[in-house]
């Protein structure tokens, strides 16, 4: 999986003055440069949409006629490094379907589908146009954080963890669906709760849980659930520490007026999708050991059996972290990486869309 290093590099170096005085820093100038790259290839190159005809899909040792036009656009776009344009399936344009499907997040299964189809033909305007949004948007940053900071990007499906300009360690995600957004924002992160309760929000007491009762009146016994109180007619309702937990096995919390914040979750399986816009806001993270065991690291009590332990327990336990971790909720679709890459990603909640619209 490609990095977003460069970009959280500025983020993590550059206030905003210093973004402006360093010409928004070294991302900036990355994405400066791929601007005028994909502005001479408009100028150049025609864009007419490529089609698979009869064919659902192509794969190694394919031969086809629409090959050749495949092998000569990802060759304008870098991917295809090879001289050999005939239309044979070969394994040099395998290596290449799958450097354009990890640059845009798709499965890097090597085969030429639909979904490869609608990103190898997305209009080089619009994708010229996504490049701007994003160095608006990272002109706009107001990002100051040294020491370890914690950067989620919601269309990259990704968390990082740095020490400085150092990823420390990285992990998939998964974000709110489109009717419930993760918001961006920064704060600070300052607790890890083990064993959590989950106090279910209002709005999913009310549109999911009541009816699930009036459904089946055993539904709160079988999910572990308890009512707890009653606010303006509607029950408060908490789901117990344990499997079920829809929080998993610990949560990290950095307060805030959204009520966001990261948790495990018992729903593993989604986290094998490319896409994982699934959540009602907050961030479930694919390795929620492995970030508990990194936040507390300096705290010796804190062992990996004692973490387990806590995680397994049964028994909610609140632990402070000594050192408060700077967090940002992010939302980049375009960037270059780390091996110099241009990256894009699917603009999920109309973000650019609306940046677009309102300059």
């Amino acid at each position: 999986m490609k990095k977003l290093i460069p970009l959280l590099y500025v983020l993590l170096l550059f206030s905003y003055s210093d973004i402006i005085a360093q010409s928004a820093g070294r991302q900036y100038d990355l994405l400066s440069k791929a601007l005028q790259d994909y502005e001479k290839i408009k100028d150049k190159e025609d864009w007419t949409p490529i089609s698979l005809g009869d064919k659902s899909a192509l794969k190694l040792h394919d031969q086809e006629p629409v090959i050749k036009d495949i092998k000569k656009r990802l060759s304008v776009l870098g991917d295809y490094r090879a001289m050999n344009h005939n239309d044979v399936f070969t394994a040099k344009l395998e290596e290449a379907v799958r450097s354009f499907q990890e640059r845009h997040g798709l499965e890097p299964d090597g085969v030429i589908g639909p979904g490869f189809l609608k990103e190898l033909n997305t209009p080089i305007e619009n994708r010229i146009r996504q490049i701007q949004v994003n160095m608006d948007r990272l002109m706009r940053e107001n990002t100051e954080a040294s020491g370890r900071h914690i950067v989620a990007n919601i269309p990259e499906f990704k968390l990082y963890v740095y020490e400085g300009n150092r990823e420390a360690l990285s992990m998939d995600i998964v974000v709110g669906k489109t009717t419930n957004k993760t918001v961006v924002f920064s704060d600070v992160m300052k607790h890890i709760v083990f064993s959590p309760y989950w106090n279910v929000p209002e709005s999913i007491v009310r549109n999911e849980i009541l009816p699930a009762i009036k459904r089946n009146p055993r539904y709160l016994r079988m999910n572990q659930m308890e009512i707890v109180g009653n606010k303006d007619g509607i029950p408060e309702i908490r789901q117990k520490p344990g499997a079920k937990n829809a929080l998993g096995r610990v949560k990290f919390m950095f307060p805030n007026q959204y009520n966001i914040y990261f948790h495990d979750t018992p729903a593993k399986s989604l986290f094998e999708r490319n896409k994982r816009a699934f959540s009602h806001g907050c961030i479930r993270v694919s390795q929620p050991f492995e970030l508990a065991k990194y936040l507390l690291k300096d705290q010796r009590e804190w062992t990996d059996d004692a973490i387990k332990k806590a995680m397994y327990s049964g028994t909610e336990k609140w632990v402070n972290l000594e050192q408060p971790v700077p967090v940002s909720i992010s939302y980049y679709t375009a960037w270059v990486d780390s091996d110099g890459e241009v990256n894009f990603r699917e603009d999920i909640y109309g973000h650019d869309k609306e940046m677009a619209n309102s300059q």
